[in-house]
């Protein structure tokens, strides 16, 4: 690790959260990333004018649109991908702003319209070369659950299990939705129910696959120093690491799963594979909980094996027993994630990291949380702590 990765370590700070799910017509995803931003200023204290750094994303208004209708100037600007993949990075690009005197105040700003039904969605898949995920739309494959469930089959196909080993996950965030006032879907679901969904694409059926709707959702990044000063407690970012790629990396599984061009091995992370856990002075064993991007419940298998909570074809009993439940050895997706909770392009999931640390959340907090993991598949993770 870097001199400059360990001073680094606590030095920023979210300061700000806001997030909302839900169905909203007739509105705009300028004018739902606005009431986000307005929120968070809210819940961190600040004017709006001390906002000198702005990050925002594809998919809904374009920069200046966004800074001209919130009257703000500021020094920093960036727009990127939309991609859940891309949240925690983007997440580490303000922390860096702030570090290096780039921004004082960073506001990431996300405003997410549902795609209309009808839409064609698949020219997006088009756009990236036949997509990324695992879609082949010349041959009919069209849509993000593709890749998911072709990683699903190599895994299992490797490890023994099925569909059935994915309902715990299923089940235990809808558990946590319950509990989250705000949550799209809050009806019971046993793992019968789950057995009983009908079938996406084999091994995914209907429960294993995210919510579609609209929502907000605004983080501010600030210093250490400034944090402290802000209405409500620091959140610190103490460990962080990017996204891996290349061709070893399928865009929905961890490596090893070689479901196109990849290697087919049992995959286990190298020390340099962990370096967010190094950077943070932490290991796996101090995670209170962890938050991981669930667009599809195998993921979560994905995840945990990818950071070392479990070895080679160990998650698919790991989830089982209320393992990944409120009160079990590791909690995951406590707000109900993308699943059950809602899909804001994945930043409800970070909000609820900062909730979580904060002792924010009621009936879903976890007891006495110090220290909480934002980690996924592809090797994108922060370690926060209070």
């Amino acid at each position: 690790m870097t001199e400059l990765a360990r001073a680094f370590r606590d030095k920023t700070a979210v300061c700000g959260v806001s997030n909302f799910v839900g169905s909203y017509p007739d509105r705009t995803a300028l004018s739902l990333a606005g009431e986000a931003f307005k929120l968070a200023l809210d819940d961190c204290g600040m004017h709006k004018d001390e906002i000198d750094g702005v990050i925002c994303l594809s998919f809904g208004s374009d920069y200046d649109r966004l800074l001209e209708a919130l009257g703000l100037n500021v020094r920093y600007a960036h727009q990127g991908w939309t991609h859940g993949r891309f949240i925690s990075p983007t997440v580490q690009q303000a922390a860096m702003v702030v570090g290096m005197g780039m921004a004082k105040n960073v506001a990431i700003i996300h405003g997410k319209r549902r795609k209309p039904y009808g839409q064609p969605t698949d020219l997006e898949m088009w756009r990236q070369g036949l997509g990324p995920h695992g879609e082949s739309p010349a041959y009919g494959a069209l849509r993000p659950a593709f890749g998911a469930a072709i990683a699903a089959k190599r895994y299992f196909h490797m490890y023994g299990g099925g569909n059935e080993d994915l309902a715990p996950i299923a089940v235990a965030f809808r558990k946590h939705a319950r509990l989250n006032p705000i949550a799209v879907r809050k009806e019971p679901m046993t793992l019968a129910d789950h057995q009983k969904s009908p079938w996406i694409v084999d091994p995914l059926r209907l429960f294993d696959c995210c919510q579609i709707n609209d929502g907000g959702s605004c983080l501010i990044v600030t210093s250490a120093e400034r944090a402290r000063d802000c209405k409500k407690p620091p959140v610190y970012i103490s460990g962080m690491q990017g996204v891996h790629a290349g061709p070893e990396y399928h865009n929905l599984a961890m490596p090893g799963l070689g479901v196109a061009q990849q290697t087919v091995l049992k995959y286990v992370p190298k020390p340099e594979d962990l370096y967010a856990y190094e950077m943070a002075g932490v290991t796996q064993k101090d995670i209170d909980f962890l938050v991981t991007y669930d667009a599809f419940t195998p993921l979560i298998l994905f995840a945990l094996e990818r950071f070392g909570f479990c070895g080679p074809g160990e998650a698919r009993e790991f989830v089982h027993n209320g393992r990944i439940e409120l009160g079990g050895e590791l909690p995951i997706n406590t707000s109900g994630g993308l699943l059950s909770e809602g899909h804001v392009t994945g930043w409800n999931l970070l909000v609820e990291v900062v909730r979580q640390l904060r002792h924010e959340c009621g009936e879903r907090q976890v007891k006495n949380a110090e220290i909480g993991q934002y980690a996924c598949f592809l090797g994108e993770s922060i370690i926060f702590r209070r």
